[in-house]
């Protein structure tokens, strides 16, 4: 017997993992917007605009903004919490704050439903590709019956221990990324402003020890003046604000992830909101005068 799923949240990354959890599952699926869902049922997931249709479902993923949407479709007027059957999972695979995935977790457990915070790692083409990595706030006896599922989506599943602990190792990961960012944004159009040549630094930096994903992936894009192709520093900003709390709330000092906030803030006051991480680079061009655009119209 195929066994019943759910999944809300069909944008960008939630789009492409329902349709490949669309294979090996009955999957009902529900957007605020019903175009959104058409991609999801060409790979043969049904719409439903009724929550109590999830009362179905064994598993329930989602993949929203931010917490206070996961808690809204949870809690709020649509009320899929109240409609799932005791014993259901949730297993939520949004970017949230870490406080609110074990906020969740106590709210949901009270109503006998299990949570899992199971954030990814990896761009659309890996949610296409159903190779992202996934962090779950679950043990390995929790997450074994939902591997299947799970591998529809991710290849590389991490049990990483008790509630709220998924969001907090994504957390790291991100923090360590948007400092990479930040530094990018600073260092580059320094170079330009000394008379060095965008391309050979991009071809040097990435081919150095300077290099990271976020060299990796920035580079050739900002190089093109391209910066749509990652998430919008206004919506990735949220990691930040995590960070400083868990900063100010435990005591532990860091100061250079507080001096990449102020860049991204500065980003943010400037405008570029809009804009991928890449953007950040946008401060020092105009502050120096330079561009760290590509010469030739090609990229390294």
């Amino acid at each position: 017997m195929t066994l019943t799923c759910g999944f809300i949240g069909l944008g960008q990354m939630g789009g492409p993992m329902a349709r490949n959890l669309a294979q090996v599952a009955r999957l009902l699926v529900w957007a605020r917007d019903a175009r959104q869902a058409e991609p999801a049922m060409a790979a043969g997931a049904m719409l439903t605009t009724d929550a109590k249709a999830f009362a179905e479902a064994s598993v329930v993923f989602l993949c929203l903004p931010n917490g206070d949407v996961v808690e809204d479709v949870l809690f709020g007027a649509f009320g899929l919490a109240s409609a799932l059957p005791k014993g259901a999972v949730i297993v939520d695979t949004s970017t949230i704050e870490y406080a609110q995935a074990l906020a969740i977790h106590g709210r949901l457990a009270a109503l006998g439903v299990g949570f899992i915070d199971a954030p990814v790692s990896g761009m659309q083409a890996r949610a296409e590709a159903g190779t992202l990595t996934m962090m779950c706030g679950a043990s390995e006896a929790q997450i074994a019956p939902l591997r299947p599922l799970l591998a529809t989506m991710a290849s590389s599943i991490l049990p990483m221990g008790k509630p709220g602990s998924g969001q907090l190792a994504k957390l790291i990961n991100q923090l360590l990324f948007d400092i990479n960012a930040a530094a990018l944004a600073e260092v580059l159009p320094l170079a330009v402003k000394l008379g060095l040549d965008p391309d050979q630094v991009g071809a040097i930096v990435n081919s150095g020890t300077g290099r990271s994903y976020a060299s990796e992936f920035f580079i050739p894009n900002i190089l093109r003046g391209d910066f749509s192709r990652g998430y919008p520093m206004a919506a990735a900003y949220k990691d930040l604000v995590s960070g400083a709390e868990i900063s100010a709330r435990h005591g532990i000092p860091m100061p250079v992830l507080a001096a990449a906030t102020a860049v991204y803030q500065s980003a943010l006051r400037a405008g570029h909101g809009d804009k991928d991480k890449g953007g950040m680079i946008r401060l020092a061009e105009e502050a120096l005068g330079v561009a760290f655009r590509s010469k030739n119209g090609e990229t390294p």
